[in-house]
């Protein structure tokens, strides 16, 4: 008997340092004294119009600290950096990787631009990694007691989307959805469909659960099928609140709904071709971004800090890519991640992260959440251990909250919802 357990993960935000009576200095004065001596040295006594551009992890409330000793630093080397009039320009990118946190200054002077940079040294750089970050933790979500799933082979149908809606929980397996409700005792299971179009699948196959934009119905997507799913309120004062559903599927070939582009012009689903022989996207796009993508298990619109988004694909041979201004780029510090990821729009740090499965097939697979400031992958959490293999991760309807499938050793499934807190 397969038992499926509902579970909950909370991050939370914590503060690392504690705070005295004395103020520490500041960890940014060494860094823009630096800079603001160099650009002083090129530029020489005079105005300048000052920009600063993040790409760093450093939070957004941390940047007006940075301007302002920017700014007392220039003005002291006779640089006044706030001059609106002036033609000459001060473009201060804040970036970094794993390895280094690097400040760079384009200074403008008609048609010449000069560049100079500084790196921050290892104590600053210790200190950015602990002024905020997200540590996960597990907690359940209660079931009625007993519940059990139907007599079926674990392998055979596995655990593949869940959606949670104002009316239902929906589980999405290969052979059928199942609809939960809650009540005092927990969820409990009240009525499945069958989905009639079977096809023979690959060892983990994939599927997707859409919820409609009126929350009143849904889209499932399996290997060669496709479910709708509508609601209609039951009569009043009805016991059976499951009645009001009801699932249709069929064969289907049309493309999945991967990711959500919404911007002050409309908004555009992405769509993305599934080969259900091999269990992966084929790159092709609908409609198309003017790029060719290679085959890729999993995709995820990331936004960006300057505006925009941009889409992150996890690739069947094992690089994380980043389609950007009409440009793919590899993406690195993502060695360690396996074939699932999602964003987490957590409001903690930089405010959206990446989080991603852990490489490999362990019998204990861990989640850690990362973020990414340009075209490098940062860990922004500690690994979280998991008991057994995560086989599906995706973003929830509200995208402050993730759901992840983990498949034990016993080949039991367990879905997790991931979520964050600041303090």
């Amino acid at each position: 008997m397969k038992l499926i357990w509902l579970g909950a993960i909370v991050a939370s935000g914590l503060i690392g340092l504690t705070a005295s009576a004395v103020s520490p200095p500041s960890p940014w004065e060494k860094p823009a004294a630096a800079l603001a001596e160099q650009i002083a040295g090129i530029l020489g006594p005079g105005q300048a119009r000052l920009t600063i551009r993040n790409l760093s992890t450093i939070p957004s409330g941390e940047i007006p600290a940075i301007r302002q000793l920017l700014e007392k630093d220039l003005k002291a080397l006779g640089v006044l950096a706030s001059g609106a009039e002036s033609a000459n320009e001060l473009r201060v990118t804040l970036s970094e990787n794993q390895r280094r946190r690097l400040w760079v200054a384009e200074i403008v002077e008609g048609n010449e631009t000069r560049v100079t940079m500084v790196q921050l040294d290892y104590e600053v750089a210790r200190d950015l990694s602990t002024r905020e970050h997200i540590v996960l933790h597990k907690e359940s979500i209660p079931f009625a007691h007993g519940l059990s799933w139907p007599l079926y082979d674990p392998l055979d149908d596995p655990v593949l989307a869940v959606l949670d809606t104002r009316n239902g929980l929906f589980v999405l397996l290969q052979n059928e959805i199942t609809v939960f409700f809650f009540g005092a005792a927990g969820y409990t299971e009240q009525k499945e469909f069958a989905i009639a179009e079977r096809k023979l699948s690959p060892r983990d196959p994939r599927g997707l659960l859409s919820l409609n934009a009126d929350g009143n119905g849904f889209t499932a997507f399996t290997a060669g099928t496709e479910c709708i799913g509508s609601f209609t309120s039951p009569e009043t004062g009805s016991a059976h609140p499951e009645n009001g559903w009801t699932v249709h599927c069929s064969a289907s070939d049309d493309p999945w709904p991967i990711a959500q582009d919404d911007t002050a012009h409309g908004s555009t689903t992405i769509k993305a071709f599934y080969n259900p022989a091999r269990n992966y996207f084929t790159g092709v796009l609908s409609p198309s971004l003017g790029v060719d993508l290679p085959p890729f298990y999993t995709a995820a619109l990331l936004p960006r800090s300057a505006g925009g988004a941009a889409l992150l694909i996890g690739g069947i041979d094992g690089k994380v890519q980043i389609l950007e201004n009409g440009s793919l780029q590899p993406v690195s510090g993502a060695r360690d991640w396996g074939s699932d990821f999602a964003v987490l729009n957590s409001g903690c740090g930089a405010g959206t992260q990446i989080v991603a499965s852990g490489s490999g097939e362990a019998a204990r697979d861990s989640l850690r959440a990362y973020e990414l400031p340009a075209h490098e992958a940062i860990p922004a959490s500690a690994a979280l251990a998991l008991d057994g293999t995560v086989t599906a991760l995706w973003t929830a309807p509200d995208g402050k909250s993730i759901f992840t499938v983990v498949r034990s050793a016993t080949n039991e499934y367990e879905v997790d919802r991931v979520t964050a807190s600041c303090n």
